[in-house]
């Protein structure tokens, strides 16, 4: 892929920052953002400020509404959109309504630039998750017969999906990417080296929770995949081929980072834990066991298909310093 210009909404985030830095290489990458310094044009914390290839631009939106960014849909080649409150919150009214909002007017505010484009772009990705599925412990979920449940969390994903899919964009194809707990260097990495630091890496709850994961340098490429398929659209499971157990993940990973010793977490821990640092034990609990069933049978390979080989390959780019006590 190369001499496209691509728009990444929300594109300050983990998922973000690896997209940008993975197109900028032969193409032109536009993040819309609220993080925008009006000083030096470069995000706060952000390593794409010392960019080498001059090949991304940031430019502010407020998320909500058409503004002059709007300028920059018309004409772009690819629209991915990630934009939307974390939902590592606690589930109360405000926070719940904060998550629905910023996802649903991200996506309209996209979808309104689209169908107003005089070239619009040939492909509109919107972030989901695969946390649509079930509680699932006894058999995996995929697109074609996932159960879908009606707790928050698949509330938010559904209403998000709804939103994309009902936007008027004739000439460009959409697709939401059901992505799962998506692991490299940061994001999500960071808190389970902090528990290795403490000597807690071992299993969260009783550890039979199924864990589907991604290593980031798949979704890009998957992204990548998915733009050249002009027969690909609809909705689509972006996870690891082979999901494992809560409890082999962190084997895993205590293995990779040379841990001997791995406290459990049990479930009355994690609920006070979760209380204090203002989060739900549900993104640690929920059997989150997801297939990418369409994406293989449309011939996707994955670089990283097994959770070694992944953890391996972040764990060797990770200062030690990062999950040991030194």
């Amino acid at each position: 892929m190369k001499n496209k210009k691509i728009v990444i909404a929300g594109g300050t985030g983990f998922i973000g920052r690896n997209l940008a830095k993975h197109f900028a290489a032969d193409n032109k990458v536009v993040i819309l953002t609220r993080s925008v310094s009006s000083e030096n044009n470069a995000f706060v914390d952000f390593t794409i400020a010392s960019d080498s290839t001059g090949n991304i631009k940031l430019v502010r939106w407020n998320g909500i509404s058409i503004g002059e960014w709007k300028s920059e849909i018309d004409g772009c080649d690819l629209v991915i959109n990630l934009a939307g409150k974390s939902v590592n919150c606690r589930y109360n009214e405000k926070n719940k309504k904060e998550i629905f909002e910023s996802r649903i007017n991200a996506t309209k505010a996209i979808g309104e630039a689209i169908h107003n484009s005089v070239v619009p772009p040939k492909l509109w990705i919107n972030a989901s998750s695969a946390t649509i599925y079930r509680n699932a412990t006894d058999t995996a979920q995929d697109e074609f017969t996932g159960e879908v449940e009606n707790d928050f969390s698949v509330q938010v994903c559904k209403r998000w999906e709804k939103a994309l899919f009902e936007e008027r964009t004739p000439f460009t194809r959409k697709i939401a990417i059901r992505t799962a707990i998506t692991l490299g260097v940061g994001g999500v990495m960071v808190p389970y080296f902090n528990l290795l630091k403490f000597g807690l890496g071992g299993r969260q709850g009783n550890g039979k929770q199924m864990y589907s994961w991604v290593h980031i340098d798949d979704v890009c490429c998957a992204i990548e995949f998915m733009f050249k398929r002009n027969d690909m659209e609809g909705v689509y499971n972006l996870s690891s081929p082979n999901p494992v157990s809560n409890q082999f993940f962190m084997a895993t990973l205590c293995k990779a980072t040379g841990q001997k010793v791995g406290l459990p977490a049990y479930k009355w821990m994690l609920k006070i834990g979760a209380w204090l640092i203002g989060t739900e034990t549900e993104l640690i609990l929920k059997s989150r066991w997801v297939l990418p069933a369409k994406l293989i049978q449309a011939g996707f390979r994955f670089k990283y298909p097994l959770l070694e080989d992944a953890v391996k390959n972040i764990v060797e780019q990770v200062p030690k310093k990062r999950y040991r006590v030194v």
